[in-house]
């Protein structure tokens, strides 16, 4: 028997949903830290016991980064704060965007994006970090600004080989790579329009929502944008368009497929000034040959008008053998697929808004 278990960040807390029946039911537990804003989760299942991280926003006492070792049966927050800007930064941490577990080949490392735009690198399993000064210090972060949630760093990817090498994007400021562990970095966003700027191609200022890896394939990434959907082929130095055969290219998710290279996941909404999915049709869109071709997927869902937003991390995938899709919306359902997105089922309603979704077979 295994079990499965989906990590649920809300505006009002952390809710836990646990299968132990090949996720045919769900029970869901929390919220815990409740009252805050979790905008990130991760699930280490590099540690054992597997490790649960969150990033919890408190109005009164402010940004923490907590985490459990036993599932969320209890929880540790460290008496100082694991992560805070250094005061020579004359910036303060508004709350944690993105944490993302490196490759297993790097234990106990940890990488955590923030607001405002910085990278902190733990390497004690996400429980204390160090600030990545070098992309603070780069010249062109004085004109990254501010998407509608806030000036973020909300995608962390670790090179799946290659430990010096780090990829990052950020609303707004668009794709940065490292390729030296993180003294230095590179804008690299040709390819990717910026509509709302008058030069529509800069060498940065895209508003990037989402960027995924492809598993298998070390260079190849795929991208969702303010308006535009891209691939990489070269680790993020060139993007090229993958948008059509979607109903549109705005959107905030983007989701690739732990097992298969060039698969992946979208989930579609009709325009930066209608964010709802196009003709009000709850869909998912599937890629089995990356981007060249588009599928929908909206067996189980629901048939009725259907407006509800799907956030850029609000959707996921876990690494079960026949892999597991979810998606939360900011109405506070959450719906999952079983088969890789064939068929799908609510398994929550009427939760806070879904921020953040994580899942793994622990």
């Amino acid at each position: 028997m295994t079990t499965s278990v989906l990590a649920i960040g809300t505006g009002k807390g952390l809710f836990l949903a646990r299968s132990d029946d090949d996720r045919k039911t769900w029970e869901i537990n929390g919220p815990h830290f409740p009252m805050t804003g979790v905008y990130s989760v991760g699930i280490d299942t590099r540690r054992d016991p597997v490790r649960l991280l969150a990033g919890v926003e408190s109005s009164h006492f402010g940004p923490i980064v907590g985490y459990s070792d036993d599932l969320g049966g209890s929880w540790q927050e460290p008496a100082t704060r694991p992560i805070a800007f250094p005061e020579e930064s004359e910036s303060a941490l508004a709350r944690v965007w993105q944490i993302a577990p490196a490759p297993a080949d790097q234990p106990d490392v940890v990488y955590a994006g923030t607001e405002p735009q910085g990278l902190f690198r733990s390497i004690d399993g996400g429980v204390t970090y160090e600030f990545v000064r070098g992309l603070w210090d780069h010249p062109h972060r004085p004109e990254w600004g501010a998407g509608f949630g806030g000036p973020a760093i909300h995608t962390i990817i670790p090179h799946a080989t290659d430990p010096k090498r780090v990829l990052v994007a950020m609303s707004t400021g668009g794709v940065y790579r490292t390729e030296d562990g993180g003294d230095n970095w590179q804008a690299s966003n040709s390819g990717i329009r910026a509509y709302f700027l008058p030069d529509e191609y800069p060498e940065f200022g895209q508003c990037v929502h989402k960027v995924a890896a492809s598993p298998g394939r070390p260079e190849q990434y795929f991208a969702q944008n303010h308006h535009g959907v891209y691939r990489s082929d070269d680790a993020g130095a060139t993007w090229v368009s993958i948008a059509d055969g979607l109903p549109s290219d705005f959107g905030f998710a983007m989701v690739a497929h732990p097992h298969r290279p060039g698969v992946i996941y979208n989930f579609p909404l009709e325009a930066d000034g209608r964010r709802y999915p196009p003709e009000a049709r709850c869909r998912v869109y599937r890629s089995e040959d990356a981007g060249a071709t588009w599928q929908p997927l909206s067996d189980g869902l629901p048939a009725e008008p259907f407006y509800p937003t799907v956030l850029r991390d609000a959707m996921c995938a876990d690494n079960a053998e026949t892999v597991g899709i979810y998606f939360g919306t900011r109405g506070g359902e959450v719906f999952a697929s079983r088969n890789e997105g064939e068929h799908w089922h609510q398994i929550a309603a009427h939760l806070p808004e879904v921020l953040c979704l994580r899942a793994s077979v622990v």
